[in-house]
């Protein structure tokens, strides 16, 4: 990440109760991508997709009574901006080896339908909304990544690879629903 990325920290003030007012704001910035840098006080890119998430967090902590106050912040030194920066790669790091760890399961669960012979329409149906699902989950990922991380790279080869698994499991389902189809007497 260069050194031109503008950051905002955004200092969240919630009552303690209920508690599912600051549950929401929390989720709706870790959703967001903001990376918590002190106790109550978050950091983030100044870009729109950030700057819409703030928003929603704002109205969150509205309806619990709190606010949420919003500070563009230049770094005064280098340890301040590696602070920001070096928490920011940190959680897309991690949010990048989760993701892949999950397009394994994905790849995994498709081979163990393959050794079962399993090849019915419901299970490859179930399949694809699992790897829709994965396709929602990197985008979000990506719009988040404003760092191009090699991960983000190496996450969107394993989801190709898991795009290319599932269209090799429905090959062999449409195959056997094929052979089972010929083979009944009309």
């Amino acid at each position: 990440m260069t050194s031109e990325v503008e950051w905002l920290l955004a200092v969240v003030q919630v009552p303690a109760q209920p508690s599912r007012h600051r549950v929401a704001v929390w989720r709706e910035l870790r959703r967001a991508g903001a990376v918590p840098v002190s106790q109550g006080t978050w950091a983030l890119p100044a870009t729109d997709t950030f700057r819409r998430a703030l928003e929603r967090a704002a109205e969150l902590a509205a309806d619990g009574q709190g606010s949420v106050a919003v500070f563009g912040v230049e770094p005064q030194d280098e340890a301040a901006r590696a602070l920001v920066e070096d928490s920011f790669r940190a959680a897309r790091v991690d949010e990048w080896r989760e993701f892949v760890a999950d397009c394994g399961k994905f790849t995994d669960e498709i081979a163990r339908e393959i050794a079962k012979q399993k090849y019915t329409f419901a299970e490859l149906e179930e399949e694809e909304q699992s790897l829709d699902r994965l396709r929602r989950w990197y985008r979000d990922l990506k719009k988040r990544d404003i760092l191009a991380l090699p991960d983000a790279r190496a996450a969107a080869t394993t989801l190709h690879e898991c795009e290319q698994a599932l269209d090799h499991y429905a090959e062999q389902v449409y195959a056997a629903h094929r052979a089972t189809s010929s083979t009944e007497p009309t």
